[in-house]
């Protein structure tokens, strides 16, 4: 017996030594699983970085090749005081630099001064520095692409140089540099915003772009005073000469191309899995890690899983020593069963009582229907919206006594396609004849009724009544129809208040060179009202000019564009005015900086802009003293568009008045339609332009209209 006992210890001894080893093995197992599934995904991740990396760089690098052949660039390096290649210079690469998104471009001569730059108009401008020392420099003028990480001599922000020699001398001499600076700052944002670190090192082990701001400039390895006196002379890190070793402990893995790096982190300890990737065209090393809580929770999840097996098996040992003793119980069990069943009875009774009581509350008329079509249920939902009462309904076959006498054949075909399984999934629209005569719509859903063995029994139907919904709808599509013919007669008022407000002017000039016809045909000589008749027949012409225009607006095919000189427009103008500038003693001041640049536009549409705003000006300064009724009509480039301006001295706008000047209907004046400057706003609206209003600073008001620069 002891002997027996003994044996049996022995047995369960060795059982759980063979568990343990079972679960430490699974443990090992899952953690070098997840250590390879982890370091697989980190060398993705810095395929993707590594390939932003390239693309960025990839995406600039054509800038100071293509920059170093522009013609200003080669003749500002061979005439550098010409004032004027020196601003055509700034712009280009100011352009440049706005369409492709570089941090900067500059020029150097072959003695490092810069003599143009695309931030030559900021106060951290490039213009005037010397950047002769720079190892992008020497490697241009030495014939060779020069590429160059470092913080900037006059900015202070670092940034990737890429340089280029001009060349274009006799054989292909170097005149310059041209240089283009790519801006990482927002790639080391992105790396900031993730959980994992990433970080950049150049060829000297020195961290020059990092997640973790506290690792800039430290080196993986000490840095030699040679390397460290090189970056010294050539500024690439600001004053730096010193670079502290990164605050690592590594630890290299076995069977795996990465390392573990533990080390700390605004505050709190990490343990990484870490991934190094040489990046040879730029000399630098690429640097990606992971998190290795995953690692340890694989571990401790198989640690777990294992332990749990085991816990498993034994209970299934214990199970096999507890069946007897479930056997003698289950003869307990099976009266205690018999009981619950009896419960259970009864507690089915009532939950169906109380489905039946939920069937009869609802709302939504159900009908239940065999496959042949012969109803088998329905609800007093549905009793109620057909006016038959159950008794009446069931049993009944197609066709069904609530069917719409006039809808029999599209009823009979709704009905055999949805016994057959074709109804619409979406329900279908059904009216129906109330046992008292009136008709119901409804909407109809069909769904197959399967029993609890999934045996098709038959079709379900679940039934609404929409008839309020469809009469809303009906009330709803006149009310629109109502207000599409509020639209057209309120367009209809617009265009005659446009055509009414529009053909004043010529109207009014008819009429004085009318009254000056007739007394020149009595007291005048022949050639002077000659000429008074010209100028009828030119405003007569003028009216029909501006009819043609409002309908234009109607239809825009009807515009009639063509390439118009902006002097040529304002000199027109300027003599339509005249006459009423002397009339009232004011005067109209030209400041035309740019006015041999042209448009698209329609002539006569464009100097109604004019005049229209130079006499809103007029009629702001006429009660004026003398001295101050002038007006100003300006036209400067400004880009790709013409900026033309009408700036007068009178009262200026009102603060609250600003934003409505330009709506229809809204004036100041007594006998205004407030038309003139809503018309304004959509002839330079139609020419691809906009127009603002703003009140000067010494008093008046100043408004400004653009106009696309033909190219």
């Amino acid at each position: 017996m002891a002997s027996w006992f003994i044996a049996r210890r022995w047995r369960a001894l060795a059982a759980a030594a063979g568990a343990l080893v079972l679960i430490a093995a699974s443990g090992e197992w899952a953690e070098r699983r997840e250590l390879q599934s982890k370091t697989e995904a980190l060398r993705q991740a810095a395929s993707a970085h590594a390939l932003g990396l390239r693309g960025l760089v990839e995406k600039h690098d054509f800038l100071p090749h293509a920059a170093a052949r522009h013609p200003g660039v080669l003749a500002l390096l061979r005439a550098p005081h010409d004032p004027a290649l020196r601003a055509r210079a700034n712009d280009y690469f100011t352009d440049l630099q706005a369409t492709t998104g570089a941090a900067a471009l500059y020029l150097v001569d072959r003695d490092g001064l810069t003599l143009a730059a695309s931030n030559w108009n900021l106060p951290s401008s490039f213009v005037g520095q010397n950047y002769r020392r720079r190892a992008y420099f020497e490697d241009a003028l030495q014939g060779r692409r020069g590429f160059f990480y470092g913080l900037g001599l006059t900015t202070g922000q670092s940034g990737l140089f890429i340089a280029e020699p001009v060349r274009g001398g006799e054989g292909g001499a170097i005149l310059g540099v041209m240089v283009v600076k790519i801006s990482l700052e927002p790639l080391q944002a992105t790396w900031m915003s993730g959980a994992d670190p990433v970080l950049l090192r150049d060829s000297r082990g020195i961290v020059f772009l990092s997640a973790v701001p506290a690792w800039l400039f430290h080196s993986l390895d000490p840095v030699s005073a040679a390397d460290a006196r090189w970056v010294a002379e050539h500024g690439q890190y600001g004053s730096r000469a010193r670079f502290d070793l990164l605050p690592w402990t590594r630890e290299a893995l076995h069977d795996a191309s990465g390392y573990v790096l533990r080390t700390g982190i605004g505050g709190r300890k990490r343990t990484l899995l870490a991934l190094d990737t040489p990046l040879p065209e730029l000399g630098w090393t690429l640097t990606v890690t992971s998190s290795m809580k995953e690692v340890a929770q694989a571990r401790q999840s198989a640690l777990m899983l294992a332990a749990l097996a085991t816990a498993l098996l034994l209970l299934g040992v214990l199970y096999l020593r507890l069946r007897e003793k479930r056997f003698v119980e289950q003869r307990t069990a099976r009266l205690e069963l018999e009981r619950r069943v009896e419960e259970r009875t009864r507690d089915l009774e009532e939950a169906h009582a109380f489905r039946k009581a939920m069937e009869d509350s609802l709302l939504v008329g159900m009908r239940a229907r065999d496959p042949e079509g012969k109803i088998i249920y329905v609800n007093p939902a549905l009793c109620a919206m057909v006016g038959y009462s159950a008794e009446e309904l069931l049993g009944c076959r197609p066709p069904y006594p609530y069917w719409h006498p006039d809808d029999l054949e599209k009823q009979a075909r709704e009905s055999d396609d949805a016994l057959r399984g074709r109804a619409a999934p979406h329900g279908f629209e059904s009216r129906i004849r109330h046992k008292d005569g009136h008709d119901v719509i409804t909407m109809v859903y069909a769904a197959p009724l399967v029993d609890a063995q999934g045996v098709h029994r038959g079709w379900m139907s679940s039934v609404v009544d929409i008839t309020a919904q469809k009469q809303a709808e009906a009330r709803q599509r006149d009310q629109e129809l109502r207000l599409q013919r509020s639209a057209r007669l309120a367009s209809v008022g617009e265009m005659a208040s446009t055509l009414a407000h529009e053909l004043n002017q010529p109207l009014m000039a008819l009429s004085n060179f009318a009254v000056a016809a007739r007394a020149l045909a009595v007291h005048g000589s022949p050639e002077i009202l000659a000429q008074a008749l010209d100028e009828i027949v030119g405003q007569s012409q003028r009216a029909s000019e501006i009819v043609k225009r409002v309908r234009a607006f109607i239809n825009p095919q009807r515009a009639q564009y063509q390439s118009l000189a902006m002097e040529s427009l304002v000199t027109h103008a300027e003599t339509l005015l005249k006459p009423e500038l002397q009339r009232h003693g004011a005067s109209l001041r030209l400041v035309l900086e740019d006015g041999g640049a042209t448009v698209r536009g329609d002539r006569v549409l464009l100097e109604q802009v004019l005049v229209n705003l130079v006499q809103n000006a007029l009629q702001a300064v006429q009660d004026g003293a003398a001295g101050s009724r002038a007006i100003e009509l300006s036209c400067r480039r400004a880009g790709p568009v013409l900026r033309i301006g009408v700036a007068d001295r009178g009262p200026g706008i009102a603060p609250d008045q600003l934003e409505q000047v330009f709506a229809p209907f809204f004036t100041t004046k007594r006998d205004g339609l407030g038309l003139g400057l809503n018309i304004c706003r959509t002839i330079v609206e139609a020419h691809g332009g906009c127009i603002d209003v703003e009140n000067r600073a010494g008093g008046g008001a100043a408004f400004t209209f653009t106009l696309p620069i033909e190219s």
